[in-house]
């Protein structure tokens, strides 16, 4: 039978998830499979695994009882395999390079920062601000009949946008970095100009969330900076 796997941890691990039933239409229970020094966190399924949301719940749930418990890592929602000597054939592969990940990620959590702006303040702020803007915009309300002034607004407009997001998210990201081990800047999407994962151990958790509260306190209401976290390591399993 297939095997739906939610993650890998090592054989020290207390794995308090066998009360758990586990994803699927007809779910089956939770149950580690083991392999060297190495465990796979899995459960039988019996059709393709689609992200319904109480699948999504139970795979998140499975991931944060594990990460509570110890090291863990969290394959990405949807992972099957054909049947157990494959799991184990996977696990057997590159034992030595999963101990060492685990190790990294030992006491160590992520945490996942976006932020976006209100858009029409910062629109408000470069016709402020901008000479360049000021005076197309002006010329425009006042009834400049010249086609290519609204043209060169938006233009002109546009980059402003683009230059002030782009400083503000290095800023971000400089301020924020330091307390983490490891980090990774993804592509935005939507109303977002940050898309940024950082790694956190333990011990730096609280200088870390100090930082952010400034950081809140600094931007105010202009600014909407949302933190996610802790959470399993997704983005930091190599």
């Amino acid at each position: 039978m297939a095997l739906y796997v939610y993650a890998i941890t090592g054989r020290d691990h207390p794995l308090a998830v066998t009360d758990m039933t586990g994803v699927g239409a007809e779910p089956s229970p939770v149950r580690a499979l083991a392999c060297g020094p190495l465990y796979a966190v899995v459960s039988d399924v019996s059709e393709e695994i689609r992200p319904k949301r109480r699948d999504l719940l139970i795979h998140q749930e499975v991931q944060e009882r594990l990460m509570a418990g110890g090291p863990v890592l969290p394959l990405q929602f949807g992972y099957t395999a054909a049947d157990e000597a494959t799991v184990e054939q996977a696990l057997g592969k590159d034992a030595d390079g999963h101990l060492a990940n685990l190790e990294r990620l030992d006491g160590r959590a992520e945490y996942h920062v976006r932020a976006s702006r209100n858009e029409e303040e910062l629109l408000r702020q470069i016709l402020r601000e901008t000479p360049e803007t000021r005076e197309l915009n002006e010329r425009i309300r006042a009834g400049d009949p010249d086609p290519q002034l609204p043209l060169a607004l938006g233009r002109t407009v546009a980059a402003q946008v683009e230059e002030r997001q782009d400083a503000l998210a290095a800023g971000l990201t400089d301020a924020l970095v330091p307390y983490a081990g490891d980090h990774s800047v993804r592509q935005a999407s939507g109303d977002d100009f940050l898309n940024l994962s950082l790694l956190v151990s333990d011990d730096r958790k609280e200088e870390f969330l100090s930082a952010w509260s400034g950081l809140v306190r600094q931007l105010g209401e202009g600014v909407d900076l949302r933190l996610s976290g802790p959470l399993p390591p997704y983005s930091f399993v190599r």
